[in-house]
Protein backbone atom coordinates (compact mmCIF):
# COMPACT_ATOMS: atom_id res chain seq x y z
CA UNK A 1 0.00 0.00 0.00
CA UNK A 2 1.24 3.52 -1.07
CA UNK A 3 2.07 5.73 2.35
CA UNK A 4 3.21 8.74 0.46
CA UNK A 5 2.32 11.90 2.55
CA UNK A 6 1.58 14.49 0.38
CA UNK A 7 3.86 17.26 0.31
CA UNK A 8 6.42 14.18 -0.97
CA UNK A 9 4.50 13.29 -3.87
CA UNK A 10 3.89 17.15 -4.83
CA UNK A 11 7.71 17.32 -5.07
CA UNK A 12 7.41 14.32 -6.75
CA UNK A 13 4.98 15.59 -9.11
CA UNK A 14 6.94 19.08 -9.20
CA UNK A 15 10.28 17.04 -10.52
CA UNK A 16 8.42 15.12 -12.75
CA UNK A 17 6.77 18.52 -14.76
CA UNK A 18 10.63 19.93 -14.69
CA UNK A 19 11.90 16.95 -16.29
CA UNK A 20 9.38 16.33 -18.90
CA UNK A 21 9.83 20.56 -19.87
CA UNK A 22 13.75 19.76 -19.98
CA UNK A 23 13.34 17.24 -22.27
CA UNK A 24 10.47 18.77 -24.48
CA UNK A 25 12.76 21.94 -24.33
CA UNK A 26 15.80 19.87 -25.79
CA UNK A 27 13.91 18.01 -28.08
CA UNK A 28 12.52 20.90 -29.96
CA UNK A 29 15.37 23.04 -29.80
CA UNK A 30 17.30 20.13 -31.31
CA UNK A 31 14.63 19.94 -34.14
CA UNK A 32 15.00 24.07 -35.17
CA UNK A 33 19.17 23.27 -35.01
CA UNK A 34 18.21 20.78 -37.66
CA UNK A 35 16.22 23.07 -40.00
CA UNK A 36 18.66 26.29 -39.60
CA UNK A 37 16.12 27.79 -37.45
CA UNK A 38 17.41 29.87 -34.26
CA UNK A 39 15.64 28.33 -31.02
CA UNK A 40 15.52 31.66 -28.77
CA UNK A 41 13.88 33.45 -32.11
CA UNK A 42 11.47 30.89 -31.81
CA UNK A 43 10.73 30.80 -28.06
CA UNK A 44 10.39 34.70 -28.49
CA UNK A 45 7.80 34.57 -31.01
CA UNK A 46 6.32 32.11 -29.37
CA UNK A 47 5.35 34.41 -26.09
CA UNK A 48 5.23 37.96 -27.60
CA UNK A 49 2.39 35.86 -30.28
CA UNK A 50 0.33 34.88 -26.97
CA UNK A 51 0.90 37.14 -24.46
CA UNK A 52 2.56 40.55 -26.62
CA UNK A 53 -0.87 42.18 -26.10
CA UNK A 54 -4.27 42.08 -24.63
CA UNK A 55 -5.89 41.53 -27.82
CA UNK A 56 -3.41 38.34 -28.16
CA UNK A 57 -3.52 37.51 -24.71
CA UNK A 58 -7.31 37.35 -24.99
CA UNK A 59 -7.13 35.28 -27.89
CA UNK A 60 -5.14 32.63 -25.67
CA UNK A 61 -8.12 32.66 -22.73
CA UNK A 62 -10.73 32.07 -25.73
CA UNK A 63 -8.45 28.72 -26.15
CA UNK A 64 -8.43 27.90 -22.28
CA UNK A 65 -11.52 28.41 -21.96
CA UNK A 66 -13.45 25.62 -23.52
CA UNK A 67 -9.85 23.42 -23.48
CA UNK A 68 -10.04 23.76 -19.94
CA UNK A 69 -13.60 22.76 -19.15
CA UNK A 70 -13.16 19.46 -21.66
CA UNK A 71 -10.14 18.87 -19.66
CA UNK A 72 -12.06 19.18 -15.57
CA UNK A 73 -14.77 17.24 -17.00
CA UNK A 74 -12.84 14.48 -17.89
CA UNK A 75 -11.27 14.07 -14.38
CA UNK A 76 -14.69 12.82 -13.53
CA UNK A 77 -14.37 10.37 -16.30
CA UNK A 78 -11.00 9.21 -15.10
CA UNK A 79 -11.94 9.44 -11.59
CA UNK A 80 -14.41 6.45 -12.10
CA UNK A 81 -12.13 4.27 -14.32
CA UNK A 82 -13.60 5.48 -17.92
CA UNK A 83 -12.01 7.01 -21.11
CA UNK A 84 -14.39 9.59 -22.09
CA UNK A 85 -12.74 9.40 -25.82
CA UNK A 86 -16.35 10.78 -26.86
CA UNK A 87 -15.78 14.56 -25.42
CA UNK A 88 -15.46 15.42 -28.97
CA UNK A 89 -18.67 14.59 -29.96
CA UNK A 90 -19.91 16.05 -26.89
CA UNK A 91 -18.61 19.49 -27.58
CA UNK A 92 -20.07 19.62 -31.11
CA UNK A 93 -23.11 18.30 -29.46
CA UNK A 94 -23.23 21.18 -27.09
CA UNK A 95 -22.63 23.68 -29.91
CA UNK A 96 -25.23 22.22 -31.75
CA UNK A 97 -28.04 22.58 -28.52
CA UNK A 98 -26.52 26.33 -28.13
CA UNK A 99 -27.15 26.98 -31.44
CA UNK A 100 -30.55 25.56 -31.88
CA UNK A 101 -31.98 27.55 -28.47
CA UNK A 102 -30.20 31.35 -30.10
CA UNK A 103 -31.84 30.41 -33.39
CA UNK A 104 -35.05 29.59 -32.23
CA UNK A 105 -35.28 32.59 -29.68
CA UNK A 106 -33.84 35.07 -32.02
CA UNK A 107 -36.82 37.35 -31.83
CA UNK A 108 -37.71 36.68 -28.13
CA UNK A 109 -36.86 36.63 -24.56
CA UNK A 110 -34.47 38.88 -23.24
CA UNK A 111 -31.16 38.56 -25.01
CA UNK A 112 -28.78 37.59 -21.80
CA UNK A 113 -31.68 35.25 -20.44
CA UNK A 114 -31.67 33.17 -23.71
CA UNK A 115 -27.85 33.31 -23.56
CA UNK A 116 -27.94 31.31 -20.60
CA UNK A 117 -30.99 29.26 -21.53
CA UNK A 118 -28.73 28.39 -24.45
CA UNK A 119 -25.63 26.77 -22.44
CA UNK A 120 -27.69 24.57 -20.55
CA UNK A 121 -29.11 23.15 -23.51
CA UNK A 122 -26.11 22.51 -24.47
CA UNK A 123 -24.73 21.06 -21.53
CA UNK A 124 -27.96 19.05 -22.02
CA UNK A 125 -27.49 17.64 -25.06
CA UNK A 126 -23.86 16.91 -24.35
CA UNK A 127 -23.99 15.13 -21.23
CA UNK A 128 -26.97 13.20 -22.83
CA UNK A 129 -24.45 12.38 -25.88
CA UNK A 130 -21.98 11.19 -23.16
CA UNK A 131 -24.73 9.10 -21.05
CA UNK A 132 -25.29 7.32 -24.93
CA UNK A 133 -21.80 6.36 -24.18
CA UNK A 134 -21.99 4.98 -20.91
CA UNK A 135 -24.99 3.36 -21.67
CA UNK A 136 -24.00 1.72 -24.73
CA UNK A 137 -20.57 0.18 -22.05
CA UNK A 138 -22.77 -1.00 -19.11
CA UNK A 139 -26.10 -2.05 -20.56
CA UNK A 140 -24.42 -3.38 -24.16
CA UNK A 141 -20.88 -4.18 -22.97
CA UNK A 142 -19.95 -1.98 -26.01
CA UNK A 143 -16.12 -0.50 -24.34
CA UNK A 144 -16.52 3.70 -24.26
CA UNK A 145 -13.31 4.41 -26.04
CA UNK A 146 -15.18 2.72 -28.93
CA UNK A 147 -18.36 3.98 -28.20
CA UNK A 148 -16.74 7.56 -28.22
CA UNK A 149 -15.25 7.35 -31.01
CA UNK A 150 -17.92 6.36 -33.15
CA UNK A 151 -20.34 8.88 -31.68
CA UNK A 152 -17.77 11.34 -32.58
CA UNK A 153 -17.82 10.78 -36.56
CA UNK A 154 -21.63 10.58 -35.69
CA UNK A 155 -22.06 14.41 -34.26
CA UNK A 156 -19.75 15.88 -36.98
CA UNK A 157 -21.55 14.43 -39.46
CA UNK A 158 -24.98 15.91 -37.65
CA UNK A 159 -23.10 19.06 -37.24
CA UNK A 160 -22.35 19.16 -41.27
CA UNK A 161 -25.94 18.74 -42.19
CA UNK A 162 -27.15 21.24 -40.01
CA UNK A 163 -24.62 23.74 -42.02
CA UNK A 164 -25.46 22.44 -45.61
CA UNK A 165 -28.77 21.20 -44.85
CA UNK A 166 -31.61 23.10 -42.34
CA UNK A 167 -29.34 25.83 -41.37
CA UNK A 168 -27.25 26.70 -44.27
CA UNK A 169 -27.11 30.47 -45.14
CA UNK A 170 -30.15 31.75 -47.27
CA UNK A 171 -29.84 31.15 -50.61
CA UNK A 172 -25.91 29.15 -49.95
CA UNK A 173 -24.25 26.55 -48.13
CA UNK A 174 -20.89 27.41 -46.78
CA UNK A 175 -18.21 25.85 -44.63
CA UNK A 176 -17.62 29.10 -42.84
CA UNK A 177 -20.93 28.21 -41.22
CA UNK A 178 -24.44 29.41 -40.48
CA UNK A 179 -25.87 32.73 -40.63
CA UNK A 180 -23.96 34.77 -37.20
CA UNK A 181 -25.94 35.59 -34.43
CA UNK A 182 -27.33 39.08 -33.68
CA UNK A 183 -24.83 41.01 -31.56
CA UNK A 184 -26.96 41.01 -28.54
CA UNK A 185 -26.91 37.14 -28.63
CA UNK A 186 -23.31 37.41 -27.88
CA UNK A 187 -21.57 37.30 -24.83
CA UNK A 188 -20.67 40.67 -23.58
CA UNK A 189 -16.80 41.40 -23.78
CA UNK A 190 -14.59 44.14 -22.01
CA UNK A 191 -13.24 46.81 -24.01
CA UNK A 192 -10.31 45.76 -25.66
CA UNK A 193 -10.72 42.19 -25.04
CA UNK A 194 -12.19 38.98 -27.07
CA UNK A 195 -12.80 37.00 -24.17
CA UNK A 196 -16.25 37.18 -21.96
CA UNK A 197 -15.65 37.77 -18.59
CA UNK A 198 -18.91 35.57 -18.00
CA UNK A 199 -17.09 32.76 -19.63
CA UNK A 200 -14.11 32.59 -17.31
CA UNK A 201 -15.77 33.45 -14.11
CA UNK A 202 -18.18 30.58 -14.92
CA UNK A 203 -14.61 28.10 -15.60
CA UNK A 204 -12.89 29.57 -12.40
CA UNK A 205 -16.36 28.63 -10.09
CA UNK A 206 -16.55 25.37 -11.97
CA UNK A 207 -12.61 24.53 -11.04
CA UNK A 208 -12.99 25.26 -7.47
CA UNK A 209 -16.11 23.54 -7.36
CA UNK A 210 -14.70 20.11 -9.15
CA UNK A 211 -12.13 20.72 -6.58
CA UNK A 212 -14.46 20.32 -3.43
CA UNK A 213 -16.14 17.75 -5.09
CA UNK A 214 -13.62 15.16 -5.74
CA UNK A 215 -11.96 15.98 -2.74
CA UNK A 216 -13.86 16.77 -0.13
CA UNK A 217 -17.25 15.29 -0.51
CA UNK A 218 -18.68 11.50 -0.20
CA UNK A 219 -19.37 11.98 -3.96
CA UNK A 220 -15.82 12.10 -4.61
CA UNK A 221 -14.58 9.81 -2.27
CA UNK A 222 -17.42 7.12 -3.76
CA UNK A 223 -15.88 7.67 -7.27
CA UNK A 224 -12.31 7.50 -6.52
CA UNK A 225 -13.30 4.23 -4.68
CA UNK A 226 -14.95 2.64 -7.61
CA UNK A 227 -12.04 3.90 -10.13
CA UNK A 228 -9.80 1.63 -8.50
CA UNK A 229 -12.04 -1.07 -7.69
CA UNK A 230 -15.74 -1.25 -8.88
CA UNK A 231 -16.00 -4.56 -8.06
CA UNK A 232 -14.86 -4.26 -4.33
CA UNK A 233 -17.39 -1.02 -3.84
CA UNK A 234 -20.50 -3.30 -4.11
CA UNK A 235 -19.55 -4.56 -0.28
CA UNK A 236 -20.41 -0.77 0.97
CA UNK A 237 -23.61 -0.92 -0.72
CA UNK A 238 -22.24 1.11 -4.04
CA UNK A 239 -23.58 0.51 -7.26
CA UNK A 240 -20.72 0.78 -9.81
CA UNK A 241 -22.23 1.39 -12.46
CA UNK A 242 -24.14 4.26 -11.55
CA UNK A 243 -21.38 6.32 -10.17
CA UNK A 244 -19.92 5.75 -13.34
CA UNK A 245 -22.73 6.91 -15.53
CA UNK A 246 -23.34 10.28 -12.88
CA UNK A 247 -19.09 10.64 -14.22
CA UNK A 248 -19.98 10.50 -17.85
CA UNK A 249 -22.75 12.41 -17.84
CA UNK A 250 -21.29 15.35 -15.69
CA UNK A 251 -17.97 14.73 -17.96
CA UNK A 252 -20.26 15.09 -21.27
CA UNK A 253 -22.10 18.61 -19.47
CA UNK A 254 -18.78 20.59 -19.30
CA UNK A 255 -17.78 19.20 -22.57
CA UNK A 256 -20.97 20.45 -23.85
CA UNK A 257 -20.45 23.58 -22.07
CA UNK A 258 -17.40 24.15 -24.04
CA UNK A 259 -18.95 23.83 -27.23
CA UNK A 260 -21.44 26.51 -26.23
CA UNK A 261 -19.24 28.77 -25.13
CA UNK A 262 -17.48 28.55 -28.39
CA UNK A 263 -20.94 29.27 -30.25
CA UNK A 264 -22.10 32.15 -27.66
CA UNK A 265 -18.91 33.71 -27.26
CA UNK A 266 -15.68 32.91 -29.44
CA UNK A 267 -17.09 31.94 -33.53
CA UNK A 268 -21.10 33.58 -32.85
CA UNK A 269 -22.28 31.33 -35.08
CA UNK A 270 -22.16 27.09 -35.55
CA UNK A 271 -18.99 26.00 -38.05
CA UNK A 272 -17.88 23.22 -39.03
CA UNK A 273 -14.77 22.47 -36.72
CA UNK A 274 -16.30 24.05 -33.66
CA UNK A 275 -14.60 21.84 -31.42
CA UNK A 276 -10.98 22.52 -32.49
CA UNK A 277 -10.29 19.75 -31.56
CA UNK A 278 -10.14 20.63 -27.64
CA UNK A 279 -11.76 17.42 -27.03
CA UNK A 280 -8.72 15.56 -27.85
CA UNK A 281 -6.44 18.05 -26.42
CA UNK A 282 -8.27 17.98 -23.14
CA UNK A 283 -7.17 14.37 -22.91
CA UNK A 284 -3.40 15.14 -23.15
CA UNK A 285 -3.70 17.80 -20.80
CA UNK A 286 -5.24 15.63 -18.47
CA UNK A 287 -3.06 12.53 -18.84
CA UNK A 288 -0.04 15.14 -19.01
CA UNK A 289 -1.76 16.69 -15.34
CA UNK A 290 -1.29 12.66 -14.17
CA UNK A 291 -5.58 12.91 -14.18
CA UNK A 292 -4.99 15.49 -11.41
CA UNK A 293 -7.19 18.47 -11.02
CA UNK A 294 -4.89 21.24 -9.96
CA UNK A 295 -2.34 21.17 -12.75
CA UNK A 296 -4.75 21.18 -15.46
CA UNK A 297 -4.99 25.14 -15.36
CA UNK A 298 -1.83 25.38 -16.01
CA UNK A 299 -1.00 22.50 -18.40
CA UNK A 300 -4.29 23.84 -20.66
CA UNK A 301 -2.87 27.77 -20.51
CA UNK A 302 0.74 25.82 -21.63
CA UNK A 303 -1.05 24.47 -24.93
CA UNK A 304 -3.76 26.94 -25.39
CA UNK A 305 -0.57 29.86 -25.57
CA UNK A 306 1.29 27.29 -28.05
CA UNK A 307 -1.92 27.18 -30.25
CA UNK A 308 -2.19 31.09 -30.29
CA UNK A 309 1.79 31.96 -30.47
CA UNK A 310 2.27 29.85 -33.55
CA UNK A 311 0.66 31.36 -35.40
CA UNK A 312 3.38 33.81 -35.31
CA UNK A 313 5.84 31.06 -36.76
CA UNK A 314 5.44 31.37 -40.53
CA UNK A 315 4.74 34.61 -40.78
CA UNK A 316 8.21 35.91 -38.49
CA UNK A 317 10.08 32.69 -39.58
CA UNK A 318 8.90 31.15 -42.14
CA UNK A 319 8.47 27.97 -40.25
CA UNK A 320 5.01 25.90 -40.31
CA UNK A 321 2.47 26.62 -37.47
CA UNK A 322 2.83 22.86 -37.29
CA UNK A 323 5.39 22.97 -35.00
CA UNK A 324 3.13 23.90 -32.20
CA UNK A 325 1.69 19.92 -33.05
CA UNK A 326 5.46 18.79 -32.89
CA UNK A 327 6.11 20.54 -29.45
CA UNK A 328 2.26 18.38 -28.09
CA UNK A 329 3.31 15.35 -29.13
CA UNK A 330 6.47 16.17 -27.90
CA UNK A 331 4.81 16.69 -24.48
CA UNK A 332 2.82 13.16 -24.58
CA UNK A 333 5.58 11.36 -25.39
CA UNK A 334 8.01 12.65 -22.59
CA UNK A 335 5.35 12.73 -20.00
CA UNK A 336 5.23 9.03 -21.16
CA UNK A 337 8.49 8.66 -20.90
CA UNK A 338 9.07 10.03 -17.31
CA UNK A 339 6.40 8.02 -16.12
CA UNK A 340 7.14 5.13 -17.46
CA UNK A 341 10.67 5.27 -16.00
CA UNK A 342 9.11 5.91 -12.92
CA UNK A 343 7.17 3.20 -13.22
CA UNK A 344 9.57 0.83 -13.52
CA UNK A 345 11.81 2.19 -10.98
CA UNK A 346 9.20 1.27 -8.14
CA UNK A 347 8.88 -2.22 -9.01
CA UNK A 348 5.52 -1.35 -11.28
CA UNK A 349 3.64 -0.58 -8.01
CA UNK A 350 0.94 1.90 -7.98
CA UNK A 351 1.09 5.14 -7.57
Amino acid sequence: MNREFPMARLGRHLTDTLLILVIVTVFTGLLLLLIGASPTEALSHLISGSFGSWSKLSRVLNVWIPLTLCSVGLVYAFRSGLWNIGVEGQMVLGAIGTAGVLRMGLESGHPLLLLCLALIAGALLGASWALFAGWLKIRGGVHEIFAGLGLNFVAMGLVLWLIFGPWKRPGIASMSGTEPFPRDLWFPTLEGWRVSPFALTLVIILILATAWILNRSRFGLNLKAVGHNPRAVVLFGLSSQRYMLIAILISGALAGLAGGVQVSGVYHRLIPAISSGYGYLGLLVVMLAGFRLAPIPFIALFFAALNVGSIQLPMMMQLDSSLSGVIQGACVLSALLVFGIRHLRKGGAPD
